[in-house]
């Protein structure tokens, strides 16, 4: 018996009527077309799938839609300003922080989600936030020289 699900996504209040037993990617990809969260494992290891669910990065393989109901999603086409990229968009375009591109979504999800907690994070900290961050392309040093370039350009930004 399909229930409803309420929840804000990407500032958008949304309403659909699902299976309890749905998760979360399922409902971002298929029901509303958000194919820029990944889905890769199907066991919450390699973390393509985070997006922030109330500021927090959370695997979206790993959470029920339900457990999203009154909540506010974020995915990573909700970081862009129309076609103003987030600064962590643009800085892992300008540090050449990605290759294929499978697993940047998660990245810079849960990048967000540390940034928005710890404005200026240290590279320890930034290690501690994307362990588990699987990305079979690129140098992680890459990764992490974006977030602390995000970082400084957010907090440019506020000044």
């Amino acid at each position: 018996m399909k229930q409803e699900l309420k929840f804000k996504v990407n500032g958008e209040e949304r309403e659909l009527w699902i299976d309890p037993k749905t998760l979360l990617v399922e409902v971002l990809r298929e029901e509303l077309g958000l194919t820029g969260t990944h889905w890769s494992c199907d066991t919450g290891a390699c973390c393509c799938c985070t997006v922030n669910v109330d500021g927090m990065a959370v695997k979206s393989c790993s959470m029920l839609a339900m457990q999203a109901y009154g909540r506010e999603v974020t995915t990573i086409e909700g970081l862009a300003d129309g076609p103003t990229l987030h600064p962590l968009q643009q800085a892992f375009i300008d540090n050449w922080a990605f290759q294929c591109g499978f697993c940047t979504s998660g990245q810079i999800m849960a990048a967000n989600a540390l940034l928005n907690e710890n404005p200026s994070p240290t590279r320890e900290q930034i290690q501690l936030q994307l362990d588990g961050h699987i990305c079979r392309c690129t140098g992680y040093n890459m990764i992490q020289e974006a977030i602390q370039d995000a970082a400084k350009r957010l907090q440019k930004s506020k000044v």
